[in-house]
């Protein structure tokens, strides 16, 4: 079969086009050069190998040689996987949105032959459908325009781009900081929350996991009980939704319905390690052994989709479909399906607890059935006239029976893409949950995980790398440089790393890494831009148009979580230019942050951060009491408090980074063999103790 350019590619996204009849290229200088020798307008798709309507245009319009040979004679045509390349997909999202009020993917923009845009949309059906134009209609008139109104096109595109500028430039944001954005952000959300449904806002509905651990943080700061209702309430229904993977674990990106029962079934890496800190922090503020379980069953999930257990290091993504004709078949079930592998007590069991039904909801397919928690199994036991525990034993074998039969079932696609800011945030949230939840392999998959990332993603010369291995290991990698999220997320791993350690290497490497994020993404006027300047001039399209990301979209926001790394960085160094550089990040958008209500919770986490004196937990010992000590420490879940255990002989010397070691008091001071705790805050030690209800007192009045 004839391939195309994109044979060439090392995405997996692009990859799968490599048998299109378009002749398309890669983002590069090659399809501008051609665009402009020819004269051509360009034709931008932008998708992502997980994204379902991507799949559907490319078979419906891409697929077709009719359209192929009206885009191959008009167009230049370039594409784009929007993981591999956020910062063009940033960009051209703002445009479009800007021309359409729309977003999303597949984004379809047409651009000027210097990449200005002038027109663009989403999803566009081959014929007239949906209330929106056919493809061909809108390739033809596109390029008619371009020939004959050119004038018109050049001025709509100087229109476009002046709103890229101002979009996220922080232009007019600034202000000076506030911690009263923390309320601000709080109250938009319990504005938005369902109460009936949990969550926030209507359909669709995305889990906001930032803005959940926000709540969770300042329920555990006050014991606002509104503020528990609605994380506990919004965590408990999502994970008996269909959003939540009844059987193998892992979140489904988001619902298409307010009830978080039918999802779009995609899984994303950065969903889940979100979501898992949610799930984790959830079970310190309430004791709650569900947001535990759940916790776990996101890491067995990750465990055996999303992780390179012989390299370390997490995959992107899972697709939601295998083929083209279905929507979600593999994780759905009908009736018979149901019946072909169960008992029949475990059926009913099953069928109850799970609402599996004749008539399911998948529209495309009536008899398929999203699995989601309908009774709960002392109901079930009561409709059945069983103990709660043979529903339970009944209810576990036929999972097992089930998932069994689902990995026999033709599976969607991992994209083995492994990209350094979404391994960061993993990395930090199996930190987060080994230390809480006391699993070993998980912290071990960490630091593996890291080790990878700093060993080949990282160098000291050049700086980060955005990606550090594709799908097909065969693939021509393409050097793309780290952007701001990979710089971020990757130092606040390192400080995890260190935290969990006491070994000092992951401290300095989170040094160097902030100090190369500020040389290289700093804006003297304050706030962070989202890539670097580059050396080579090489600015193609509206690369050029600076943006300082402040959004949380749906990762969280590369500037806020800047501000956290210089935050958490500043209260191990006491380093007054790291302190000067998050207050001017948190001005750039001060002056606005609070009409961006949930959308910059990182931002208010950042400034919860910041406004609050840094506590440091110094466990010195290494028997059972330390032990005891570091799980009073860990008990309650706040911002900007460390634990770190040490052996009491070399404390100082190897397990402190300089500043924290200068406060703490001298450690040889401290009877040989005795274990101790000693708080810290804000730069000032308290005496040592020895117990572990002591400590508890110590840290409750400190918060």
């Amino acid at each position: 079969m004839p391939q195309n350019s994109l044979a060439k590619a090392a995405s997996a996204y692009l990859r799968s086009a490599m048998h299109q009849p378009i002749q398309w290229h890669e983002w590069g200088m090659e399809a501008f050069a051609a665009a402009k020798r020819e004269n051509k307008p360009i034709l931008l798709d932008i998708g992502a190998v997980w994204c379902h309507w991507c799949h559907v245009m490319d078979r419906e319009s891409y697929d077709n040689p009719e359209i192929a040979q009206l885009v191959n004679e008009r167009f230049i045509a370039v594409k784009v996987d929007r993981d591999e390349r956020p910062d063009v997909d940033s960009r051209y999202q703002v445009a479009v949105n800007a021309m359409t009020g729309q977003g999303g993917w597949p984004l379809t923009a047409f651009l000027t032959p210097d990449g200005k845009p002038f027109f663009g949309g989403t999803y566009f059906p081959p014929d007239d459908h949906y209330g929106r134009p056919s493809f061909r209609r809108v390739l033809t008139s596109i390029s008619d325009a371009y020939r004959e109104k050119n004038g018109d096109v050049v001025e709509q595109s100087q229109l476009v781009e002046g709103a890229i500028a101002r979009s996220e430039s922080c232009e007019g944001t600034q202000g000076e900081f506030s911690p009263e954005i923390i309320n601000a952000v709080l109250q938009s959300a319990l504005k938005m929350f369902d109460s009936a449904h949990g969550g926030f806002g209507a359909a669709p509905k995305f889990p906001h996991p930032s803005t959940l651990d926000l709540i969770i943080e300042q329920y555990s700061r006050t014991g606002n009980e509104e503020l528990r209702e609605v994380f506990a309430s919004s965590l408990e229904k999502m994970a008996r939704g269909g959003v939540y993977d009844q059987l193998a674990g892992g979140f489904h990106r988001y619902s298409v319905d307010e009830h978080w029962i039918v999802p779009h079934f995609e899984k994303m890496s950065y969903d889940n390690s979100e979501l898992l800190k949610n799930y984790v922090h959830a079970f310190q503020a309430t004791g709650s052994g569900f947001f535990a379980a759940v916790a776990r069953d996101i890491i067995r999930w990750m465990d055996e989709w999303l992780s390179d257990r012989e390299h370390g290091g997490f995959y992107a993504s899972q697709d939601a479909d295998y083929s083209m004709d279905d929507d979600g078949d593999y994780f759905t079930w009908t009736l018979d399906e149901a019946k072909a592998v169960l008992d029949e007590q475990e059926l009913a069991v099953a069928s109850l607890h799970y609402d599996i039904k004749e008539i399911g909801e998948m529209h495309h397919d009536p008899a398929k059935n999203v699995l989601y928690v309908r009774h709960s199994i002392e109901d079930v036991g009561k409709r059945l006239s069983l103990q709660a525990e043979q529903i339970a034993q009944l209810l576990e074998s036929a999972k097992q029976k089930m998932y069994a039969a689902r990995l026999l079932r033709p599976t969607p696609y991992v994209d083995k893409t492994v990209y350094t800011g979404w391994n960061a945030l993993a990395i930090s949230a199996y930190f987060e949950t080994a230390k809480v939840l006391r699993l070993e392999d998980a912290r071990r998959f960490a630091l593996r995980s890291l080790d990878r990332i700093l060993s080949h993603a990282w160098n000291a010369g050049t700086g980060l790398k955005h990606v550090i291995g594709y799908s097909d290991p065969a693939a021509a990698h393409r050097q793309i440089p780290g952007m701001l999220d990979d710089y971020a997320f990757t130092a606040i791993a390192c400080l995890d790393a260190y935290e969990a350690t006491s070994d000092l290497s992951y401290f300095r490497f989170a040094q160097q890494i902030v100090d190369r994020m500020i040389a290289d993404f700093f804006d003297s006027a304050g706030g962070f831009f989202d890539t670097a300047v580059q050396d080579d001039g090489e600015t193609l399209g509206v690369l050029g148009t600076r943006r300082k990301p402040f959004q949380d979209s749906p990762t969280p926001a590369g500037n806020s979580m800047a501000v956290i790394a210089l935050t958490r960085l500043n209260g191990y160094t006491n380093n007054p230019e790291y302190h000067k550089k998050a207050q001017q990040t948190l001005n750039a958008l001060a002056g606005a942050a609070h009409q961006y209500g949930i959308f910059v919770s990182t931002y208010a986490i950042a400034a919860v951060h910041f406004s609050q004196p840094h506590t440091q937990v110094v466990v010195v010992g290494n028997d059972e009491q330390a032990e005891k000590l570091r799980a009073a420490a860990l008990a309650n879940f706040s911002y900007g408090k460390a634990v770190i255990k040490i052996n009491a002989d070399n404390a100082v010397a190897q397990g402190l980074p300089p500043a924290l070691a200068e406060t703490v008091p001298q450690l040889p001071a401290v009877k040989k063999g005795k274990t101790v705790a000693i708080v810290c805050r804000g730069f000032a030690c308290q005496p040592p103790v020895a117990s572990a209800d002591d400590l508890s007192r110590i840290l409750e009045m400190s918060t």
